[in-house]
């Protein structure tokens, strides 16, 4: 069985002893369907395990084989004299170990692009510039020309917000969907969302511009009692109680209950004058895709996500990237 040990120099100050970090990294991009400890860190000086002790315990988890990386820049006393004295110690110790000493970090060209990144980052430090930025390396890094030019804004920040392209083929809108958003938010209607958190993420700066605001009934005392007394879950209690006539868009992101309960009631009023938008996007594993699957089927505006994945962050990226649209005239 082999083993890694990452070793690091070690500081005075706890926090800068982290590169258990780059530990876990490192056996993630090695053994991805790894489930045990096979990398471990270890520290010179100052911090715990040190050296002999991570040895200790790969030999103790079966290792037969140990790998030893020096986590350093150069080929300093500590990477030739010190650390080679300890494998040493350790070769007699456990002579049946083979054990492989590594060359340390070095001049290496990969990390002139890390150094690269840091100057480059300096010069996006406002908040506005570093999103911009973001922005721009989706675009080049990605190809979204087939992306209506309607729908990009929000494909992109949604890609932006969790970082996962595949949302550029499963994101799904109903061909009056970005209109009919854009229209009730400038039509000052207010936004219902399912849980706290997206309520929490969405824009209140831009929506307070049309004089409008989210709501989110699911920890109210009469949503919790009926719950309570009925069996059913507070998210589609909230939305009962939530969808009033001033609702113009509809923020789903963690509850499949609770889009089931909108689809249920919209498909009974289709002669509402204005039937909101559903950003419909729950998360998770059960009845997740299942409750999307159906809002994708439906007549009124849509915007969902054909997966199992979604989440608050997703709810509230297609909300933001609707209220940035509107405040910019698209």
């Amino acid at each position: 069985m082999e083993h890694i040990i990452l070793i690091g120099h070690g500081s005075p100050r706890k926090e800068a002893n982290n590169i258990d970090v780059i530990g876990r990294l490192l056996h993630h991009a090695i053994h991805p369907e790894c489930k045990g400890g096979c990398v471990k860190v270890a520290y010179l000086q100052f911090s715990e395990p040190d050296i002999t002790a991570a040895i200790k315990g790969c030999v103790s988890a079966g290792a037969d084989r140990i790998i030893i990386h020096p986590f350093f820049l150069s080929s300093g006393m500590h990477v030739t004299k010190d650390i080679p004295e300890i494998i040493g110690e350790a070769r007699v110790m456990f002579p049946d170990v083979e054990f492989v000493y590594t060359q340390p970090l070095g001049a290496h060209e990969k990390l002139v692009q890390v150094v690269v990144e840091r100057i480059r980052s300096e010069g996006f430090a406002v908040p506005g510039d570093i999103e911009k930025r973001s922005f721009e390396i989706i675009s080049e890094e990605f190809d979204l020309g087939d992306v209506p030019a309607e729908q990009l804004p929000i494909v992109k920040r949604v890609i932006h917000s969790t970082a996962d392209i595949e949302f550029k083929t499963t994101l799904a809108f109903h061909p009056e969907a970005v209109r009919s958003g854009l229209d009730a938010i400038r039509s000052g209607k207010d936004i219902l969302a399912d849980v706290e958190m997206v309520k929490s993420g969405i824009n209140k700066r831009l929506l307070s511009k049309w004089g409008a605001e989210v709501i989110c009934r699911i920890n109210e005392e009469g949503v919790v009692r009926a719950s309570e007394e009925t069996g059913k879950t507070r998210a589609e209690l909230s939305m009962e109680k939530g969808l009033t006539e001033n609702i113009g868009i509809i923020a789903i992101g963690n509850a499949p209950t609770a889009l089931l309960k909108v689809i249920e009631l919209l498909s009974k009023a289709p002669l509402r004058r204005q039937v909101p938008l559903v950003v419909g996007v729950p998360v998770g594993f059960v009845k997740a895709l299942e409750s999307k699957a159906l809002l994708a089927t439906r007549k009124f505006p849509f915007i969902t996500n054909l997966s199992r994945k979604g989440g608050t962050p997703v709810a509230v990226a297609i909300v933001n990237a609707l209220l940035k649209m509107a405040s910019e005239g698209m």
